[in-house]
């Protein structure tokens, strides 16, 4: 990035509820002095008549790069709510054309943390705009302050209840910052579109830490079992924004812990059993990370087209034909499980000819045995990793 950035003729000026009075000096003039101004029919009603206005196009990324041509050449000026660059437009912008000035307002986030007086690095934000509401799933936990962008209250209290949090304080902030701000029980009160909603959790969350119970995950035993996700998740080593393909996905276990690490996770779930995929969907939506893709398809078939992985488990079918070799040729960690002969033999060639880690793991669990207790084994696991 250069010390110096050149001017930009394309600024991004985010306002509030209080309108252009809201505005700081540099934010006022980049409206003022643009040739055009673009924006949501809310924010362009703040403008006097004096100021050409252009609505932004729906859908947006259908249209955006028409409507900026037909522009070219002039000063431009887009209105965005509060910080433009918290799941804002600004971030759009920022990415397809690259040079652009950004001048924030205080954001909804900003005034609802200082109404509420929650400290910054103890609250969590969560944004569903035109994302699943099912994101909040991710991050309840008891004592978790979080603050939700986009949703409807009635509908976080909803899903509160069902997850268990129906105790929590649900609390519904609307038109921060400007005339009408109200600040009311999200429980009971019907509230307007510009709301931020607050949870004060109470509740009984999970972990975030590889090793979910298997009890958290619909399946048919088609399921990585927790130790063996957890010694998995180890080896994968997941980072903040790494892709994971996940094969032979059966419940989707492994790579929906992939994704709950942190929000920037993504994974793709390859399973050939239609039943199973479902049951995926399902899984991650629960389990709070519903973006996470599902692929319908048998390996290596269903790998062809998907984008290159940071990080690839197969949990099935890596007698297949191909399937390890395709997954080889991605140069990226790699983490194999193999409960028969045959695998086993396939991950020892494979330890044979590219190195790394080969484990075999057993794991047994007391049980009761007459009127006594004793070690009920599950199936040997053998577990292949390697770092390419």
């Amino acid at each position: 990035m250069p010390r110096v950035r050149e001017k930009s003729p394309l600024t991004v000026v985010g306002i509030g509820a209080d309108g252009l009075s809201g505005l700081s000096e540099s934010a006022r003039a980049a409206v003022t002095s643009a040739d055009v101004v673009i924006g949501g029919p809310r924010h362009l009603a703040y403008l006097p008549d004096s100021i050409e206005k252009v609505p932004l196009p729906s859908p947006l990324m259908a249209g955006l790069d028409a409507l900026f041509a037909a522009h070219e050449g002039r000063r431009v000026c887009v209105l965005a709510s509060g910080d433009p660059l918290l799941s804002g437009i600004g971030t759009t912008l920022a990415a397809r054309f690259g040079k652009v000035e950004i001048l924030p307002a205080l954001s909804s986030v900003t005034l609802a943390r200082a109404r509420l007086c929650w400290p910054a690095e103890e609250t969590e934000v969560v944004t569903v705009v035109g994302r699943s509401l099912h994101r909040l799933n991710r991050v309840l936990a008891p004592g978790r302050k979080v603050l939700v962008l986009g949703a409807d209250p009635a509908e976080v209290g909803e899903l509160l209840r069902a997850r268990g949090f129906g105790e929590s304080d649900l609390i519904a902030l609307e038109e921060l910052g400007g005339p009408a701000e109200r600040i009311v029980d999200g429980w009971t009160e019907r509230t307007g579109p510009l709301t931020v909603v607050a949870i004060d959790c109470r509740g009984t969350g999970l972990s975030l830490v590889g090793g979910l119970p298997d009890e958290a995950f619909e399946h048919d035993g088609q399921l990585t079992k927790r130790d063996l996700r957890a010694s998995a998740l180890a080896r994968l080593a997941p980072v903040p924004g790494e892709l994971l393909w996940d094969i032979g996905a059966g419940a989707g276990s492994v790579a929906i812990e992939w994704s709950r690490t942190h929000p920037l996770n993504r994974a793709i779930a390859v399973e050939r059993d239609r039943t199973r995929a479902e049951r995926i969907g399902r899984n991650s939506a629960t389990l709070g990370v519903p973006e996470l893709q599902v692929v319908v398809g048998p390996a290596p078939e269903a790998l062809r087209d998907l984008p290159k992985p940071d990080a690839i488990f197969i949990g099935g079918g890596l007698t297949v034909p191909g399937v390890l070799d395709a997954c080889l040729a991605q140069d990226c960690r790699l983490v194999a499980h193999g409960v028969t002969l045959e695998s086993e033999q396939a991950l020892a060639k494979a330890y044979q000819d590219h190195g790394g880690e080969l484990t075999r793991i057993a794991v047994e669990q007391a049980a009761a045995l007459g009127g006594f207790t004793g070690w009920s084994p599950s199936r040997t696991v053998t577990q292949w990793s390697v770092n390419r």
